[in-house]
C-alpha cells in the first residue's frame, strides 16, 4: 500500500479523505483523490467522471451545509483478481440539518440521521471505482415523506418518466477497472451461505445461526432485536420478489484485533415486483435492487448486522413501469 504519511493504513486513508472532502470542504481534493472516469453507481442513478461527483457533493453541501460523515467500519480486502489495489467497504453514520433547497425539496430545517454503505477500489490514493448506497428511506421519512410518494414526486420535479434520472440497473453500467468479487474469508464465506439460504426461502437459517439477541439496523433507519425481526425484515423483501434473481456481487471477510470477526457482502436481487410484501400491492415491475449489508459474528453466531437499500429508487422504479 502506498500511502502519504498522513495515513496509517487503508482503512485510516478511507476515512480520513472522507472527512477530508467533506466536513473539512476540501471539495477540490476529489482532484487529487478521485479518477477523472471513475464510475459511481447508486442505487438512483450512474454518475461517470469526477466532474459530475464534485458538482453532487456541492449539491449536497448546498442542501445540508452541516452534515457529518462519522466511519463506524472499513471491512477491506486487497484485490485478489491480481491487480494492484484494495477494496474497501465502508460504513458510515451521518448526521445533517436540511436548511437548504435541492434534491430533497424546500428546506424543512429538519435535523436527520442516516448510514451509508460505500464500496470504493483504490490504487495507491486514488480511487477509481465506487458503488454507494444512502438509507434514502431513512431521509425521506425524517423529512415527513413516505418513500413511494417522495419517488413519484421525484419523477415530477425531474420533468417526468420520460426525462427523469433513471435508476441504476446492470444495463447502464459502465465497468471500471475493478474485476475482483473479494476475499475466501471464512467469514465472508459463511455471511454469503446465510444469505443465499434466506433468499433461497430457507428463513430457519435465521434462528439457526443468527444470535438469539442480534442488533439490526435496517432501511429506513429502522433498529431491530431478535429473530422475529431478522425474519420480519428478510421476509419482507423476498416476498415482494419472490422470483428475483439473488446475486452476491462482492464478499468480503475479516478478522482484525480488538473487532469481532466481520464481513461485508454486496448483493443485488432483480427481478419482477410479483408478490406480497414490503413493496404493497404487486406490480409486475421489473426492478433491480443494490443491496450492501455487514455483519458481526459473536459466540453465538451473527450478533450484528446492517443492510442497505435504497427504497426510493425501489419505488421510481415501480411508479416508471406501471405509469
Amino acid at each position: 500500500m502506498i500511502y502519504s504519511n498522513r495515513w496509517n493504513d487503508f482503512p485510516d486513508y478511507i476515512i480520513g479523505i472522507t472527512k477530508e472532502i467533506w466536513e473539512d470542504r476540501g471539495i477540490a481534493t476529489l482532484d487529487d483523490y478521485y479518477a477523472a472516469d471513475i464510475p459511481v453507481r447508486s442505487p438512483g442513478s450512474l454518475v461517470v467522471g469526477n466532474g459530475p461527483v464534485k458538482s453532487a457533493t456541492m449539491a449536497t453541501l448546498a442542501e445540508f451545509p452541516d452534515r457529518t460523515l462519522y466511519g463506524e467500519d472499513v471491512i477491506w480486502c486487497p484485490d485478489e483478481s491480481g491487480g494492484p489495489g484494495h477494496l474497501s467497504s465502508h460504513r458510515l453514520l451521518s448526521t445533517a440539518t436540511h436548511t437548504g433547497d435541492g434534491m430533497y425539496g424546500k428546506a424543512t430545517g429538519r435535523r436527520l440521521t442516516y448510514r451509508i454503505i460505500a464500496d470504493c477500489h483504490a490504487i495507491g490514493q486514488t480511487i477509481d471505482d465506487e458503488w454507494l448506497i444512502r438509507d434514502q428511506g431513512a431521509i425521506v421519512r425524517q423529512m415527513g415523506w413516505e418513500p413511494r410518494a417522495f419517488a413519484a414526486d421525484l419523477i415530477a420535479r425531474e420533468g417526468g418518466p420520460e426525462q427523469c434520472v433513471r435508476p441504476f440497473t446492470p444495463a447502464i453500467d459502465r465497468p471500471g477497472p475493478y474485476k475482483g468479487h473479494g476475499n475466501d474469508s471464512e467469514w465472508g464465506l459463511r455471511y454469503e451461505e446465510m444469505l443465499s439460504g434466506i433468499m433461497r426461502g430457507d428463513f430457519a437459517t435465521i434462528p439457526r445461526d443468527y444470535d438469539r439477541a442480534v442488533q439490526l439496523e435496517l432501511p429506513g433507519g429502522v433498529t431491530g432485536h431478535s429473530h422475529v425481526d431478522a425474519d420480519r425484515f428478510w421476509m419482507g423483501l423476498r416476498a415482494s420478489f419472490p422470483d428475483a434473481t439473488f446475486r452476491v456481487e462482492h464478499r468480503i471477510g475479516r478478522e482484525d484485533a480488538m473487532m469481532p470477526p466481520r464481513a461485508a457482502i454486496r448483493w443485488s436481487l432483480h427481478g419482477r415486483h410479483d408478490g406480497w410484501g414490503a413493496f404493497g400491492t404487486p406490480t409486475g415491475a421489473e426492478v433491480y435492487i443494490m443491496g450492501a449489508s455487514h455483519a458481526e459474528f459473536g459466540p453465538w453466531g451473527l450478533r450484528r448486522e446492517w443492510t442497505l437499500y435504497d427504497e426510493t429508487a425501489i419505488w421510481k422504479q415501480i411508479h416508471l413501469a406501471t405509469g
